[in-house]
């Protein structure tokens, strides 16, 4: 994880009892290891907060301007936490629950605001991996996934990952 840190060439520092990241002066803060339950909690954060940090003007320049209780704030806490998330299960850090209920609760704020009113389309493509692979086990996945309105696609693959969904958020296209 330090490797990668030092990688992406962002500042970052550790200290205090929170985490954020502050595009004007382009760093990264987060609290140190200890101050989390679970070092898992701890490479999460870190990882969301540098994904805020790639939006900065000299790296992929995104619009950073939307703070909390803004409509730009949810896309951006959705790029952050997927990248969050992709980042764990590339480094082989096994993530929680958090990733999914964390993008789950932003995705109900973009339904809330009529994304099509918007004109923005949103579709998120999430990979399952898991270790059960009875027939009765993937029938029961199947029928639960089959019921979420959102899930427009569905497919069991191989390699590193065992399921792929394409979910539309609702009120847009998909």
């Amino acid at each position: 994880m330090n490797t990668l840190i030092k990688a992406t060439g962002i500042d970052f520092r550790i200290g205090g009892n929170r985490a954020f990241y502050v595009p004007a002066e382009d760093y990264v803060q987060v609290p140190p290891p200890q101050a989390y339950f679970e070092p898992i909690n701890w490479h999460r954060t870190a990882l969301h907060e540098l994904a805020h940090a790639s939006g900065h003007p000299s790296r992929l320049n995104r619009d950073l301007s939307g703070g909390y209780g803004t409509k730009k704030y949810p896309f951006e806490e959705l790029i952050a936490e997927i990248s969050s998330a992709f980042g764990c299960a590339s480094l082989g850090i096994v993530p929680t629950v958090r990733h999914a209920d964390y993008i789950g609760s932003w995705l109900e704020v973009l339904r809330e605001d009529n994304l099509s009113a918007l004109g923005i389309d949103l579709t998120i493509f999430v990979m399952v991996r898991t270790r059960h692979h009875t027939r009765e086990w993937a029938d029961r996945f199947r029928k639960y996934v089959e019921r979420q309105p959102e899930v427009i696609d569905f497919h069991r693959i191989g390699g590193d990952w065992d399921y792929m969904s394409k979910i539309a958020a609702k009120g847009t296209s998909g």
